[in-house]
């Protein structure tokens, strides 16, 4: 750009309005390279946002192939796309489709293609916004999966967290939600303590379906009113006892522990939020246990297993002993979400799950999980701001710019040292 400058006031023998001329010609150009690289970007997210429209629809397509590969490859892109864009009126023109290829998979599929549909449930839930209609259809199938033995651990799982997540994002009955709980509980119930004393041995991936669906029961212990939780709890009913709870700290899997210890601090933080006493004759032994969680150096354990599990019983333990919960700043674009109770620790935990890297879009966008986090309405972008921020390209030749104009001056000054020395 300098140089188009230079060489016309050269040409023009320095003439102070062809001068004017070339510094107006100069700012015409900063500003059509300013509009044609905002043009150029959303030029670029049209097009990147048809691909994806075309990828999905040919998916879509191909979940209704013959071949199981081709139709579990066909949920993997869904769920991926999904995960990463948030394009609610396009899924809502084919919202009939979806469904009937998500229940496909799950009723008549087996092992990953089960598991595959159950990923992308919440996935258009979170899409489609809390559709109550939506839900329901797909909670009787998604229960009947998730008691059915034939089906493989892993896709018995997925629905265990897919029936959580869907019923977090949408449910407001509290009776249907007490009664999708005690089916949770009939599945972590797996992992109880053998008469309250010797724990039972499960496979790792049983265990890991124990912890699913123990992580699906506290998710939804979230949304339960203190005052009824503590009611119900007290006249043991609805719910475990805490001493069935505590007893799942003693599996021989890191998951299910993990989750136990959480959901625990779960049942501990709603009810004294409305009973500063709740299971008070219960902590003394509770912090005994998670001090030695906190502190387990066993050698049969992997080192890796031992890292997180110290870390997450050590804010535990900091919890049961001084009530002080864990506090995460999450900052997205230029807004953050404190994440300051074991609740909000949950829930973001759960969605992260789902959503994977694409947590922060939706954070940005996504209208649904902004109402769960209280985040308000969208933050649009300051226009001005928009306007003024640099490409790449521009500052680049602002660079530049600067740099030659450095040259000229340095190689002025020393065409003068070399005039006095001579």
């Amino acid at each position: 750009m300098p140089r188009k400058n230079n060489r016309k006031g050269k040409g023009r023998g320095g003439d102070s309005n062809s001068e004017d001329e070339s510094i107006n010609d100069n700012g015409s150009i900063y500003s059509l390279q300013s509009e044609n690289a905002t043009s150029l970007d959303e030029s670029d997210e049209i097009i990147q946002n048809e691909r994806n429209e075309e990828k999905f629809m040919q998916a879509l397509e191909n979940a209704q192939e013959k071949s199981v590969q081709t139709r579990v490859q066909a949920l993997q892109t869904m769920s991926e796309i999904l995960m990463h864009r948030y394009m609610p009126d396009f899924i809502e023109d084919r919202k009939i489709t979806l469904i009937d290829a998500i229940e496909k998979s799950i009723r008549r599929g087996k092992g990953a293609e089960q598991a595959c549909g159950a990923k992308l449930a919440p996935l258009l839930v979170l899409q489609l916004g809390a559709d109550e209609t939506f839900t329901k259809s797909l909670n009787q199938f998604l229960q009947t999966t998730i008691q059915d033995k034939s089906v493989t651990f892993d896709a018995r799982a997925k629905c265990c967290g897919a029936l959580g997540l869907l019923n977090f994002l949408s449910g407001d009955d509290i009776g249907d939600l007490l009664e999708l709980m005690q089916l949770l509980e009939t599945i972590f119930s797996g992992s109880y303590l053998r008469d309250e004393k010797t724990p039972i041995s499960v496979n790792a991936e049983a265990g890991a379906m124990h912890a699913e669906a123990l992580s699906a029961w506290g998710l939804l212990l979230t949304l339960i009113p203190p005052g009824d939780f503590v009611s119900l709890m007290n006249r043991q009913q609805m719910f475990p006892s805490i001493k069935k709870l505590m007893g799942l700290l003693e599996s021989p899997h890191l998951d299910v522990r993990m989750a136990a210890g959480e959901a625990i601090a779960l049942v501990f933080e709603s009810g004294r939020s409305h009973d500063e006493d709740f299971l008070e004759s219960y902590l003394d032994d509770l912090i005994i246990v998670t001090k030695q969680l906190a502190t387990d150096s066993h050698k049969y354990r992997a080192k890796r297993d031992r890292k997180a599990q110290r870390a997450t019983f050590r804010d535990l333990l900091r919890y049961f002993e001084e009530d002080i919960s864990p506090e995460i700043n999450i900052r997205f674009g230029t807004e953050a979400l404190l994440l300051d109770t074991w609740a909000m620790h949950h829930q973001y935990t759960a969605l992260c799950t789902v959503m994977g890297p694409g947590m922060t879009l939706h954070l940005q966008e996504n209208d649904l999980v902004r109402d769960v986090f209280q985040l308000g309405p969208k933050v649009v972008p300051c226009p001005i701001s928009k306007s003024n921020k640099q490409s790449k390209h521009e500052r680049h030749l602002l660079n530049a710019a600067a740099f030659k104009a450095r040259t000229i001056t340095r190689g002025k000054n020393r065409d003068k040292r070399s005039a006095v020395f001579n």
